[in-house]
């Protein structure tokens, strides 16, 4: 019985010192914050390389899969519609590896045409962040459930 409590003991030290050689968390406020400024700026090259080469992103019933995939579908196709991307954050946590952001969501959507009024989108929101084995940490999962578009007045 000693020998089982001498090994739990020993295992939970470890455990305890691998966690904190993998360093501090991390702000996620901050890295969502550079992406949606990076966004908001219509900067898809930046936006582009905060993503992980494994990235997922999903609306409604539509999944992305990979950098390729996820950079053409989502940010190339999409970013040229909207402005004004805003959240306003209602859950998050981090850890050494990982951190995470939920709440809601509002964008100007932008007329297909002259003459068309803007649009107000609103949703909900969730951002995964993980850390590569370089230490910078990537966007590795997106995703957004979007009500209606209403029209601006």
């Amino acid at each position: 019985m000693k020998n089982i409590l001498y090994t739990l003991f020993a295992l939970f030290f470890l455990a305890s010192c691998a966690k904190l050689e993998g360093g501090e968390s991390v702000d996620v406020r901050e890295l969502n914050q550079e992406f949606i400024s990076a966004w908001n700026a219509r900067d898809s090259d930046k936006v582009i390389a905060m993503m992980s080469e494994d990235v997922q992103f999903l609306q409604g019933e539509v999944i992305y899969r990979g950098k390729s995939e996820v950079s053409d579908k989502w940010v190339r196709e999409t970013m040229g519609t909207i402005a004004d991307l805003k959240t306003y954050p209602v859950s998050s946590g981090s850890d050494t590896q990982i951190a995470y952001e939920a709440g809601t969501f509002s964008v100007d959507v932008l007329p297909a045409s002259p003459g068309e009024p803007r649009g107000l989108g609103e949703g909900n929101f969730m951002l995964l962040w993980k850390k590569g084995e370089d230490g910078n940490w990537k966007l590795s999962y997106a995703q957004l459930e979007g009500h209606p578009v209403v029209a601006r007045n």
